[in-house]
């Protein structure tokens, strides 16, 4: 009898690890199908002999500065040679979308290189042509002379789901076609100074690189492009983003036709709702992006959008946080009429907007100051008014200057010397004696919202009085 239960428990957990085995998933055909056409991307840079604060000084080939004029003048070795090439270093990965030889990797593989040099999987080293490269996505289109390469199957990454099991094969410190696999964490990730791309968070062990090379699906398909790691320590910690190939193929399309990129542009400063600023605008939990700054002369501007609107929605897609709006915005070509869905005084309504063209560069605000004039109100703060000079100086139409924060419910919410009240409880503040009579009509345990400018950044910030 103990045989048999022995034999039977056996039997059970070897059944066990079968069906565990068999979950998993197997990569080697994956990784033969797919191998050929990811690519190590190397580049080299030139070296000037220009030294800073002597004249730029070029000897015909094969001539050299004499060692008594060297010494005697204390010029630096290599000066007066014609510039040099570094030895190519390889700084990343890329893979082969068409059979005529293009290319895709991220921007900063390749930016600022002077020659990319590309080495297939067959070892042969081409020079690539930079057909275009988008520093906001982080993309860059290569093209090498070539015919009959082996080509990736480009999947579409809005079907991407959680949990899902993606391989990524790269050259990680130069070790070309490695490969490491894992599953996704996240999609539509959010990261700091990366506004345009929602990236695919993975726990994909990822390198320096891996850069530019691709993320697969069990499908073979690619995905996304692996872009960048947060890091700690400077290797991997089990946090790896790549640029879903949706937006990829958008870019590459633009690049190709055009050698550049053109997003779409709303015009507004927004903020997160945190869950204090939903109660003080009346929704039932924080969600959408909060505008805190209507840029003058902009499309939000033209269609009616006014700073404290909560935009909920873009274009039929929800906005959850404040980081899913420009996403969607970046995708919209200009002058392409959008929805947008608000919330404003607590009731959603929807605005129609002509999109407009992402500008080169940032507006720039510049630095709040102070001014002489003072006065105190309910919230224990000094305050002063704007006059024409300090409005020019703050970029700032109205609003009163905080000059002083005392113990109370000022410092309670944060509030600084140099900040700039704009707004208080949806009504635009345009003196002191206004901001004082606005106050003392609060009501008490109640958030509501306040605006504020402060270094030039606008945002939101909730009021609550006791």
């Amino acid at each position: 009898m103990k045989l048999v239960r022995a034999t039977f428990s056996l039997v059970l957990f070897w059944l066990y690890v079968s069906s565990v085995h068999a979950a998993l998933p197997e990569f080697k055909d994956l990784v033969k199908q797919t191998s050929p056409a990811v690519v190590n991307i190397s580049t080299v840079q030139q070296v000037s002999s220009k030294v800073q604060g002597l004249p730029d000084l070029q000897l015909p080939e094969g001539q050299q500065i004499p060692d008594i004029f060297r010494h005697f003048f204390r010029l630096p070795e290599g000066y007066g040679n014609s510039p040099k090439y570094k030895a190519p270093q390889s700084l990343g990965s890329g893979f082969i979308i068409s059979e005529d030889g293009y290319i895709l990797t991220n921007h900063h593989v390749v930016a600022d290189a002077d020659k990319v040099i590309v080495r297939l999987s067959d070892r042969r080293e081409l020079d690539a042509k930079v057909i275009g490269s988008d520093k906001r996505s982080d993309v860059a289109l290569l093209k090498i002379d070539a015919t009959d390469l082996p080509v990736v199957k480009v999947g579409d990454s809005a079907k991407a789901e959680v949990g899902e099991w993606v391989l990524a094969i790269g050259s990680p410190f130069g070790f070309d076609h490695s490969v490491t696999a894992g599953i996704i964490s996240a999609t539509d990730r959010s990261l700091a100074n990366e506004t345009y791309v929602p990236f695919i968070q993975t726990d994909v062990a990822i390198n320096p690189g891996n850069s530019g090379g691709p993320l697969f699906n069990l499908k073979g398909e690619v995905i996304g492009i692996n872009s960048q790691i947060y890091t700690r320590s400077g290797g991997f910690m089990g946090l790896s983003f790549s640029i879903p190939m949706n937006v990829a193929m958008e870019v590459v399309d633009q690049l190709k036709d055009k050698g550049k990129v053109s997003r779409g542009w709303l015009g507004v400063i927004i903020q997160e709702v945190s869950r204090d600023l939903a109660e003080s605008f009346g929704l039932d939990k924080p969600e959408g992006a909060l505008v805190a700054t209507v840029l003058p002369d902009s499309p939000a501007a033209a269609a009616g959008i006014r700073e404290g609107d909560i935009i909920y929605s873009f274009n039929g897609h929800a906005i959850d946080r404040s980081g899913d709006l420009p996403h969607q915005v970046g995708r919209i070509p200009p002058q392409t009429d959008a929805t947008v869905g608000i919330v404003r005084g607590g009731k959603k309504q929807s605005l129609t907007v002509t999109i407009g063209l992402l500008p080169s560069s940032g507006e720039v605000m510049k630095t709040s100051s102070q001014s002489d004039k003072a006065s105190s109100n309910r919230l224990n703060i000094q305050l002063s008014e704007l006059d024409d000079q300090l409005r020019e100086r703050l970029s700032v139409t109205s609003g009163v200057v905080v000059r002083q924060v005392e113990e109370g419910a000022g410092a309670d919410v944060g509030l600084m010397v140099g900040d700039v009240i704009t707004m208080l409880n949806g009504e635009d503040i345009r003196s002191v004696e206004q901001f004082a009579a606005v106050v003392e009509k609060l009501p008490k345990n109640r958030a509501v919202p306040m605006r504020i400018v402060r270094r030039g950044s606008p945002m939101f910030i909730p009021l609550k009085l006791k």
